[in-house]
């Protein structure tokens, strides 16, 4: 079964959570990324995902296979949106089922930088003056908050 897999459809949490229940865990964590109005000063109107679907998919489902080798949690789940977001949409969501909290919150982060900084999914940003602009991947921060 997938763990990872990119959707042009609006993400419905609910049904993956239920995919990660398992009861050896006593954790489970999870990451949603919304669309924001605001990126680096400037108010944004909505943007567009676009991937190389069979990379993209290969890639992220090898960095699940990572995380759970890593961690030693018991499941992960990741999907990521393409096509046109409004403000609000649900962007990317991961999820971790662990035996402990610390394992999952740490599963659940590292397969989200991951995701941000090798799977090859692109940003374009539309902004409320008109303008328009693809954003670049750059290398994931730590302390960075926000998706």
């Amino acid at each position: 079964m997938r763990r990872f897999w990119l959707s042009d459809a609006t993400i419905d949490a609910t049904p993956l959570r239920a995919r990660l229940l398992d009861a050896r865990a006593g954790a489970f964590a999870s990451f949603e990324g919304w669309v924001r109005n605001h990126n680096e000063g400037q108010s944004v109107d909505g943007l567009r995902y676009e991937a190389y679907v069979a990379l993209a998919e290969a890639e992220g489902e090898r960095i699940i296979e990572e995380a759970l080798r890593r961690f030693g949690a018991i499941d992960a789940v990741c999907t990521h949106r393409i096509g046109d977001l409004a403000i609000g949409d649900m962007a990317v969501w991961v999820g971790v089922s662990a035996a402990h909290r610390g394992m999952a919150f740490d599963t659940c982060r590292w397969i989200l930088d991951e995701v941000k900084s090798r799977v090859p999914i692109w940003k374009h940003e539309r902004y409320v003056d008109g303008r328009s602009d693809w954003l670049h991947p750059r290398e994931v921060d730590p302390t960075a908050s926000g998706e």
